[in-house]
């Protein structure tokens, strides 16, 4: 007799069974997509000489049925298979627009977040915090964002001053106001740790998100708001930089050196009291060399205190340049920087593709309406697989040579004899 089959064999079970098994959206997806959906707008070394042609139509329907999937998988039963579903569309909505497609289920995908964000547990509340950050991204800035942020706001405004919530739940989920992030990163003030888990460090992580989050409102209000934060934090943070944790360190430093600068911008004649001993303070930090910390954090918060110390003393920022595509952008001041990192984090390797054809983005840092380029000039500007290979060579080795010259000892004998 043949063997019965086993019940709950298939692919997918019903209630009770086993968690859907759920196709993650893979980088090969995003990229075949955005080279058909976006061709005007990608790199040049992105594009191929003689690859074959892409279907853009079947190639678009595949993944918005994809991501349909994905959307009605937010609200299965299992929380493992909600949270595939979360991650997947995080990774396709920071590696392409998808403006059109979100707008027709913008509520839909509203109501899958809050439901995710009230009744998941810590991951999966979240991804889903991740995912509505990325949600008002591909929105902009316009009435449908606010809709979203006022559905949201409070669910996330709950779990932010909830202290039971876990840490991971509320260290994403710190985009609410001001007062909120203020109720939270001011605990870390208090020098003397009782018993409470203050000075835990999983709170110490929610108090650096805290004070990254509340720093990056700051650069978007109004001048006579921005004196009553200074005047309220400027004396307070200080102490920050004594603290154990390097993150900490660091972002109190940074937090302080665009205080300076919105300070010097309300105020050309700022003046503050205490510029002795923060610049001690400093310095001290960007040339520390204790030996019971490690030679990578050593270096980057040497690195980090430099550039600080010349804006607090020197009024001066090293201006950075960030390429993608055809296009350059020039970051250089404080509050451009925070700018920037926050929307690095929230899109991670998407950004530079968001920053080409996001007009939100392009809105936020200035940059015009997107460049559009045909793949015949695209041709003409990429740098075949030879020349590049020439270049990298030259590089390497006069990147040696100049290392070589570095470290032998023998080099700084001609000036003494």
């Amino acid at each position: 007799m043949p063997k019965p089959k086993k019940r709950g064999s298939n692919h997918q079970r019903g209630a009770g069974g086993q968690p859907r098994s759920v196709q993650p959206f893979s980088d090969e997806d995003a990229s075949i997509e955005t080279m058909s959906h976006c061709s005007g707008f990608s790199d040049p070394a992105s594009f191929t000489e003689d690859g074959p042609e892409i279907d853009e139509e079947a190639t678009q329907e595949d993944l918005e049925y994809k991501l349909k999937g994905f959307i009605d998988l937010t609200l299965d039963k299992s929380a493992k298979t909600r949270q595939a579903a979360l991650e997947s569309l995080k990774n396709a909505f920071s590696s392409k627009i998808l403006y059109e497609f979100i707008m027709e289920r913008r509520m839909t995908l509203t109501d899958s977040i809050e439901r995710c964000i009230k009744k998941g547990k810590s991951d999966e509340q979240c991804a889903a915090a991740g995912l509505a950050c990325l949600l008002c991204v591909q929105m902009g800035s316009g009435i449908e964002s606010e809709e979203i942020f006022k559905t949201l706001g409070p669910v996330l405004k709950k779990i932010v001053c909830d202290g039971t919530a876990s840490i991971q739940a509320r260290q994403a989920e710190l985009y609410s106001t001001m007062e909120c992030l203020e109720n939270i990163f001011t605990k870390a003030y208090q020098r003397d740790r009782d018993t409470n888990g203050v000075s835990s460090t999983h709170n110490t992580v929610l108090h650096i998100s805290a004070l990254l989050a509340w720093t990056l409102l700051l650069t978007i209000c109004p001048m006579n708001e921005v004196k009553k934060k200074i005047e309220m934090h400027l004396h307070k943070l200080p102490s920050l930089l004594s603290c154990d944790d390097l993150n900490m360190r660091i972002a109190a430093g940074e937090t302080l050196a665009l205080l300076f600068e919105l300070a010097r911008e309300t105020d050309a004649d700022f003046f503050y009291e205490d510029m002795e001993l923060l610049t001690e303070k400093l310095r001290a930090l960007a040339t520390d060399g204790n030996k019971h910390r490690a030679k990578v954090d050593k270096r980057k918060q040497r690195s980090v205190f430099r550039d600080v110390l010349r804006a607090v003393e020197e009024r001066d920022f090293p201006t950075e340049m960030v390429k993608f595509g055809p296009e350059r952008m020039y970051i250089d001041c404080w509050v451009k920087k925070q700018t920037y990192d926050t929307f690095k984090d929230i899109l991670g390797s998407g950004m530079q593709y968001h920053l080409q054809s996001n007009d939100f983005l392009r809105n936020v840092f200035e940059l015009g309406p997107p460049v559009m380029l045909d793949a015949a000039t695209l041709k003409t500007m990429k740098i075949s697989r030879f020349e590049r290979h020439l270049y990298n060579s030259a590089a390497f080795k006069a990147r040696t040579k100049a290392r070589s010259k570095c470290r032998d000892k023998r080099a700084d004998v001609g000036e003494f004899f």
